[in-house]
């Protein structure tokens, strides 16, 4: 896949991440893909396309309006796309969210192989996870 193919595809992603679009979300990944979201929140850590399946239509549908990623700068070199992206969206709590992120897009046989994500960790926890922490075993 080119260079510019790729930043489509991963644009077309973030975009169906806007509308909330879970099997195209879903169907973008490669079957022994992987999401990482890093940090220590109640939702960091490394998923499988099983829990992927799982946890993305229930991320997305706690923003009853959708979530809006805005894509801020997007490159891409050899088989990983890099995108510096924002979202806003109102949570269901009813807590405006806005938050910063980082995704690398790691992609084999065009589709996402492994996406890390990196973003404001105290929001997450704050809102998405309503406060609540990991607990320190």
């Amino acid at each position: 896949m080119s260079i510019e193919k790729q930043k489509k595809f991963i644009t077309k992603f973030i975009n169906a991440m806007s509308e909330g679009d879970s099997d195209a979300i879903i169907n973008a990944y490669h079957p022994e893909g992987r999401v990482e979201t890093m940090g220590n929140t109640l939702i960091s850590g490394s998923r499988g396309l099983d829990e992927i399946k799982s946890f993305a239509p229930a991320v997305l549908e706690s923003f009853p309006n959708k979530l809006t990623f805005t894509i801020k700068n997007i490159t891409a070199e050899d088989n990983r796309v890099a995108v510096e992206a924002e979202s806003s969206g109102e949570h269901i709590s009813g807590k405006h969210y806005n938050n910063q992120y980082h995704f690398l897009f790691e992609l084999k046989d065009e589709k996402i192989y492994r996406l890390k994500e990196y973003m404001d960790t105290e929001l997450v926890t704050d809102i998405l996870c309503g406060g609540q922490r990991p607990n320190q075993s």
